[in-house]
């Protein structure tokens, strides 16, 4: 008996990664499935939206998608955009905007509290994708969550946790200061900084977190992108001492007062260059994490 796509399909998903959201370019799909779920939503305009709105209703409409673990894709991106300046503005907040409202149900309110302009924008008629959707006898947004994305949550709050402390960050020693562009303590700057939910430490509205990837005394402290995912980025605050710990070398985020260098060296609570203050700190926040 020949195998259906389908059949060949869930075959793999034991073997192939689910995969939540694919990017909107990538795909490779049955056509009879992908016309069955009404292809891309002709409402999206130039580019932006698709990747999410063609994942979920392939995963709430009864399909599934995964990831094929030996599949090699090339995308070369131009250096300029291929068509001319379609003049429509915030044309990605709108594709965004009818994408949540199509298919979000009521975790679209997330979407509008990190994005509070979406909600003034018009996405467009919306009858034919609602139509769509009642007609496949879609599953809600939260089925998806639960089922599919069910660990994105916990990395990705739709609420995001507050922060374990922020502020200017300064040595114990009055005459330094942690300065983050070359990672090293300076005398006279002044520095924002923030503990982060993730447990990582970051220059305020930047990017990039302090991260230390060798155990060794004297270990410099660099700034890499924020991953999220801890491991060398992950610090934890000592209240009680003001000290940052870092859990992964168990060592301890230390300044030479002459030299202005920021390294590693092994914690001691009596060392003045390893107490660290923080303007504000959630004491409530750091003890219900450690």
């Amino acid at each position: 008996m020949p195998v259906t796509f389908h059949e060949l399909m869930l075959n793999h998903v034991l073997v192939w990664g689910r995969s939540p959201v694919m990017a909107g370019g990538l795909f490779a799909i049955h056509r009879e499935f992908f016309w069955e779920l009404g292809g891309y939503d002709p409402g999206l305009e130039v580019w932006g939206g698709e990747q999410y709105e063609l994942s979920f209703k392939i995963w709430q409409c009864g399909g599934s998608m995964v990831d094929a673990p030996c599949s090699r894709v090339g995308h070369v991106y131009r250096k300029f955009a291929p068509f001319p300046n379609p003049g429509l503005g915030d044309f990605v907040g709108r594709n965004y905007k009818r994408v949540a409202e199509v298919w979000m149900d009521e975790y679209k309110e997330y979407v509008y509290l990190r994005r509070a302009h979406y909600r003034a924008l018009d996405a467009g008629d919306l009858t034919e994708q609602k139509a769509l959707r009642a007609r496949l006898h879609c599953k809600p947004f939260s089925w998806f969550l639960e089922s599919v994305a069910f660990d994105l949550p916990r990395r990705y709050p739709p609420v995001e946790p507050p922060d374990f402390a922020q502020g200017e960050s300064v040595s114990h020693r009055d005459s330094v200061r942690l300065k983050s562009e070359w990672c090293m303590c300076v005398p006279g700057t002044v520095q924002q900084f923030v503990l982060t939910w993730h447990r990582d430490i970051r220059p305020a509205k930047r990017t990039v977190c302090l991260d230390v990837s060798s155990p060794e005394l004297r270990a410099p402290v660099m700034l890499w992108n924020c991953h999220g995912m801890q491991g060398n980025q992950l610090w934890k605050y000592d209240l009680a001492h003001q000290s940052l710990v870092h859990p992964i070398t168990g060592n301890c985020l230390d300044c030479d007062p002459k030299t202005y260098e920021l390294f590693m060296s092994p914690c001691q609570r009596d060392l003045a260059t390893q107490r660290w203050r923080f303007g504000a700190v959630n004491a409530s926040a750091l003890q219900a994490q450690w």
